[in-house]
């Protein structure tokens, strides 16, 4: 008996790779391809500088003439996030706070739009001044800080301390005098434009606080960034407090 041959099946066709250079092509041309990886982009983008913004750094501008010459109106600074989140702020850091304690009254301020709460809070937007405040860190917990000897230096654990950021001409302790110790968890800051800044000297009456929480620290302030020809990172002066104690 013979047997008829088996059919066998030939080889399986593949795409060449010219046919898989053309059906690429064609993807590519599609605006529906284009779109969504626009869109993946965008959205990278964005958890990236909000990952940044709330770990890493922010960007902040000035609007107010208190830290002067440090810092000037419309300065773009870069704030780092990294000290506050580990409540490591010290003497001489530049700090932005949030107004928890109302130094700023109840002035109201136009709301901002939806596109810059947006850049703002993704990073892509400078965070603006309506809510925070910057000032220099003078005393930390425990610290005992005066001002009220014949030269108008500031004086911290007892040790009188030179501050090269106040402008020429100023007096460092300003118009007002105070003997103070800090609370614990706190911090006393004070503007280096001594004669006009807000800061926790005028803060002293009756129902209210001059010391800010650390929890309230944004972070410290790390470089001017814009304008260009401003550009310094000669910021925090830990310095001038080198040889104060620690507080006893």
């Amino acid at each position: 008996m013979t047997r008829k041959p088996v059919p066998t099946l030939g080889p399986l066709h593949s795409p060449s790779l010219r046919d898989r250079d053309r059906a690429e092509a064609r993807a590519r041309r599609n605006p529906l391809v284009w779109l969504r990886e626009i869109l993946v982009i965008i959205v990278v983008a964005l958890i990236i500088s909000s990952l940044l913004r709330a770990f890493i750094v922010q960007v902040f501008w000035i609007p107010s003439p208190s830290m002067h010459n440090t810092l000037v109106e419309d300065d773009r600074i870069a704030v780092s996030r990294i000290d506050a989140l580990r409540s490591n702020v010290r003497r001489g850091d530049v700090v932005v706070f949030d107004d928890d304690l109302h130094w700023l009254g109840s002035t109201e301020t136009a709301s901002p739009s939806v596109l810059r709460r947006l850049g703002e809070f993704t990073g892509f937007v400078p965070g603006g001044g309506e809510q925070t405040l910057v000032k220099r860190v003078i005393g930390v917990g425990g610290d005992r800080v005066t001002c009220a000897n014949a030269t108008g230096k500031v004086s911290v654990n007892g040790v009188e301390i030179d501050e090269p950021y106040v402008p020429d001409g100023q007096v460092p302790c300003g118009e007002r005098t105070f003997d103070i110790v800090v609370p614990e968890g706190h911090l006393w800051v004070m503007g280096d434009n001594r004669s006009n800044s807000a800061d926790s000297r005028y803060h002293m009456g009756a129902g209210q606080s001059p010391f800010v929480p650390v929890s309230s620290v944004v972070g410290t302030v790390q470089a001017v960034i814009w304008p260009s020809a401003r550009w310094t990172t000669d910021i925090a002066h830990h310095e001038v407090f080198a040889a104060v104690p620690a507080a006893s």
